[in-house]
């Protein structure tokens, strides 16, 4: 019931642009700033590492070891793809641009924030982004998204030239029964 109002609805389509901007409007502050004021992730990843062992360990063990052993030692790579994918997802969001993929990124780095041990607003943005994914493409209608996915559809979905045969039509050929 929820699903389809979401995804078909008009008065939804507006209430998710809003939903959408202000998502956006976060991740594009957060991107921003670490891109013109510095960003290192190796203190977070450190602090996320040290918080995966002990009794009162709040970061899942699995999670640490991930941090540790791949994070960590390519933190000047995480250095440039946290903040670009931050940027990033906040701009498609803001413009209503592969809408559905960029609530999608936003998600996979709330969830990894969490798992990392930061709360924040990272659980209300979480449900937010799943809210707009689930919304699919009426979340970016009022967006570029009306123009930019029409134009890849069509890219997939060329019109037939007749030249193709019709199942009917090629049974009938062949004398066949339908």
């Amino acid at each position: 019931m929820f699903n389809n109002w979401f995804r078909n609805n008009k008065a939804a389509m507006v209430l998710l642009t809003i939903v959408r901007i202000y998502v956006g409007y976060q991740w594009i502050e957060a991107g921003w700033h670490k891109l013109t004021g510095g960003f290192d992730a190796a203190g977070f990843l450190k602090g996320a590492i040290a918080k995966s062992v002990g009794e009162d360990a709040s970061v899942q063990a699995w999670w640490g070891s991930f941090l540790q052993h791949a994070a960590l030692p390519n933190v000047s790579f995480f250095n440039v793809l946290i903040p670009a994918g931050e940027f990033l997802v906040g701009l498609g969001l803001i413009l209503g641009t592969f809408t559905t993929f960029a609530a999608l990124m936003g998600l996979v780095m709330n969830a990894s924030y969490l798992l990392s041990g930061t709360v924040s607003t990272n659980v209300q943005l979480l449900l937010m982004e799943a809210i707009i994914i689930v919304s699919a493409a009426n979340a970016g209608k009022i967006g570029l998204d009306r123009w930019v996915l029409a134009y890849i559809r069509s890219l997939f979905h060329k019109k037939d030239n007749g030249s193709t045969l019709q199942p009917a039509a090629s049974a009938q050929a062949m004398n066949r029964p339908v």
